[in-house]
């Protein structure tokens, strides 16, 4: 009989669930009813010896049931970082990355109760949840009472954060501080739960990987922003020093990219679009300063020989930019080719419609209605209302018409917007 047990044992593992304890339940049923026998008298070695299968096979289910649970959570732990780390590397901001972040610990199942709480002005916020911390989202966190603990430290704000919770869902909890590069504090992760179960070891490893994880993307995060906002003031100072030479009074460059900007968002082109344009603006006339004063600073008309010189500022400012790798090609496009026109007459490349670049079809009118409303050397500045006369009959000649009425509207909007003021 206890053979018998065995086999069954054996036989039933690989099904799982209920049937694991197959072999544990009818071995005691086949024992017992085998005592109600006629002449079944067991001895003490035979009690002890059915005990002792019952305990083994006890033993045996159990441990096998420990195994299961514990490859099931290696197996949603490996799965919950794997689908998490694609969701972060795709998250464009920290916000984005925040929420993927909570999303892979609400994933790991380790606690159903989670907050990632950060510095917003210097006031700790909620900035992402999941269970009963969800309804004090984007919420700021104030000291409950007027003690002299420092506002910077984890203990107390994780103390707060657990306060907004009703005692019952925050029975258990763990909190783990996140990191940047350099040791630089970014947040803490608090995990509760509605139950008084600790969280064993292997818990708290997983929760400090995964701390670890989100510190190294935020981060990188952090890292790449610095780097872009360091470019964009570089580029800006760089167009702001280029106009000195080109335009005495200043202000050509912070003009057309501001309104080049306020055009391309209401085209609703994504930032990185956008953050092309800009740059281009900063640095669509790099190569004059190729161009001799003379011509650069002539009062008057350009002959033709002049005219060839100066239009090589296109060419050469695309040339001289071609080693500032991180400068999209959207930015360059716009330098080598904002002279271009949509009837096919412009210059260097003598490009057609739609063949010209979008940055550059984009940026044109900008810089030809700024070039119109303000003076030159040659030329005195026209009035508002002549200059955008002169951008509408171009649409179609020098201009994508399309983006003509979308520039037209925007700066009636402005318009009407200056008087209701």
């Amino acid at each position: 009989m206890a053979g018998a047990a065995l086999l069954l044992a054996v036989a039933s593992w690989p099904l799982g669930g209920l049937w694991r304890w197959t072999a544990l339940a009818a071995y005691p049923a086949a024992f017992l009813a085998s005592l109600v026998l006629p002449g079944s008298v067991p001895n003490l070695f035979e009690l002890l010896g059915a005990l002792c299968v019952i305990g083994g096979l006890g033993m045996i289910t159990l441990r096998e049931q420990s195994s299961v649970r514990e490859v099931a959570w290696q197996r949603n732990t490996i799965d919950a970082l794997r689908v998490g780390s694609e969701r972060l590397a795709d998250a464009r901001d920290a916000d984005a990355i925040i929420r993927a972040g909570v999303g892979i610990l609400d994933k790991l199942r380790v606690a159903p109760n989670v907050a990632f709480v950060a510095y917003r002005k210097g006031t700790p916020h909620i900035l992402a949840a999941k269970g009963a911390f969800e309804a004090f989202l984007e919420q700021p966190i104030h000291p409950s009472d007027s003690d002299s603990r420092s506002v910077q430290a984890d203990h107390w704000v994780a103390e707060e954060a657990l306060a907004l919770l009703p005692k019952a869902q925050r029975l258990t909890y763990h909190v783990a501080p996140v990191y940047g590069r350099a040791t630089i504090h970014l947040g803490v992760l608090i995990l509760t739960r509605p139950e008084e179960r600790e969280f064993d070891e292997d818990e708290k490893s997983v929760v400090a990987s995964f701390a670890r994880l989100l510190g190294s993307q935020l981060g990188q995060w952090q890292a790449i922003r610095d780097l872009r906002d360091a470019n964009d003031l570089t580029l800006r100072s760089l167009g702001a020093a280029l106009e000195r030479r080109d335009d005495d009074t200043g202000g050509h460059t912070t003009r057309v990219v501001s309104m080049s900007v306020r055009l391309a968002r209401r085209l609703s082109w994504d930032e990185d679009q956008v953050k092309a344009l800009r740059w281009g603006a900063y640095l669509h006339d790099l190569g004059k300063l190729a161009i001799p004063d003379r011509i650069l600073h002539k009062q008057g008309p350009l002959d033709a020989g002049e005219r060839r010189i100066i239009q090589t500022h296109t060419t050469v400012g695309y040339d001289m930019l071609q080693d500032l790798h991180f400068l999209p090609a959207e930015t360059l496009d716009l330098v080598r080719y904002h002279h271009e026109r949509w009837d096919g007459t412009g210059y260097p490349a003598a490009l057609r419609g739609q063949n010209i670049p979008e940055t550059a079809r984009v940026f044109s009118i900008v810089d030809v209605f700024d070039a119109l409303t303000n003076a030159r050397p040659y030329k005195p500045a026209w009035t508002r209302e002549r200059a955008l006369n002169e951008i509408r009959m171009q649409a179609g000649r020098q201009f994508d018409p399309q983006y003509v009425e979308a520039f037209l509207r925007m700066m009636a909007e402005h318009d009407d917007a200056r008087l209701v003021s």
